[in-house]
Order: C-alpha cells, then structure tokens, then sequence
C-alpha cells in the first residue's frame, strides 16, 4: 500500500486492481494493462510444443494425468498442512506428476513420506518442460500464484491448495477452487471438477508488455 501512494505510475493486471487501487483513494496514473505473464506464457507455449520432449521421457500421454506443485511457506512449514496434501495425492486415482521443489523436498523427507505408486516425485523441471506439463495436464493442483494464471490460460483446471488467492478472477469464472490443505476436499474436487463452458479473457491479450513500454516511454 506504500508502495501504491508512492508510485506515479500504476500498471494493472486487472479490473480487481484498479478497483483495490480505488478503494485506496488512488485513481491518477492507473492504468489497466493486463499481465506480463500473458505475454510470457504466450512466448513459451509455441517454443514448448516444438522443443520439449518432456511428456514423452515421463512416458505421459496428454490429459491423462494431474500435474501438482507445493512450495508456499504455509505448506511446507507446516508438517500437518504437507501431510494432508501429499495424503489427498495418494488418495487420487490417477497418475499425478510432481515436481518438486527443494524447500518441499526437504519437508517431505522430514515426514518419512513414500507416495502410492501413482504419485511420482520427479526434479524441478525448465520452464519450457513446465509449460508442456501444464497444457497437457487434465487438472493442476497448486499453491503457486503465477501457476494459476497459466492454468487459466491453458484452458486446465486449477485446484488452489491454498485458504484463499490472489487471482480472485479465476474462481468468479469457474476455473479455479480454492481448497486449502483439506484431503477430503482435494479428492473430492479432483475426481469432479467441471469446468463451465465459458472462458472470459482475463489478465490481458498478450501485448501487455508492449502497453507498459508505450506507458513508460
């Protein structure tokens, strides 16, 4: 909020932002740009379509698996938090693919944890690797803020293993479910999670970057 009263200049992902910035009082030097990630993810999926081989070395076929990741503080420090998770993920009945973060490795191996056959722990992989397992996922189950968004983009529904998000956007339009560290929920959302036809554009078209440069300039 400091940072929000300094600024000249106040470049926006969505109407969300400018309406917080609103109820702050700030109106001048606002601006509605979308999210330089749009533009990022929209670089990355040609280049991941044609260069990355990820799915094939894991021996994965195109939505018929689920794709997770945990590494927010809330989860990994919390051991009865990780543990509902990684309990939920065994209870699937599907093949989950989890790469893992080394803060979470580290938590993980604290707990004594030996995932069901169908979870596989896998390293951290390039992002050009991610954004392949992210478009090719049935669902991605998540605490990332920045996987959200790409989840949305993707067209893949997101399961948010978190109490609340920022992206308050993506579940208004039926794309993301907030869950928490719930197992129950977790399964239960996973095995029925559908999606509404629908599919609003949000965060911006892909020439964010090129709005924020003509802004600055």
């Amino acid at each position: 909020m400091v940072a929000d009263h300094l600024s000249d200049l106040l470049l926006c992902p969505s109407q969300t932002a400018v309406d917080n910035l609103a109820a702050e009082g700030i109106m001048r030097g606002v601006h509605l740009v979308g999210d330089v990630m749009a533009d990022a993810l929209a670089f990355a999926v040609k280049r991941a379509r044609d260069r990355s081989d990820v799915l094939e070395r894991l021996g994965l076929a195109e939505g018929h698996y689920l794709l997770a990741t945990v590494h927010r503080a809330e989860n990994t420090s919390d051991a009865t938090r990780l543990r509902n998770i990684l309990a939920a993920f065994d209870a699937l009945d599907e093949p989950v693919i989890f790469p893992v973060h080394p803060r979470t490795r580290e938590a993980i191996n604290v707990l004594d944890y030996s995932p069901a056959p169908h979870v596989r722990l896998i390293e951290p992989v390039g992002y050009l690797d991610m954004v392949r397992l992210e478009q090719s996922a049935r669902i991605i189950l998540t605490d990332s803020g920045g996987i959200q968004k790409e989840a949305y983009w993707s067209g893949v529904p997101c399961i948010t293993l978190r109490d609340e998000t920022e992206w308050v956007e993506t579940v208004e339009a039926g794309w993301n479910a907030i869950v928490g560290a719930d197992r129950m929920r977790i399964v239960q959302v996973a095995r029925s999670f559908m999606p509404p036809l629908t599919h609003p554009s949000l965060y911006g078209d892909g020439e964010t970057a090129r709005r924020c440069v003509r802004l600055m300039g």
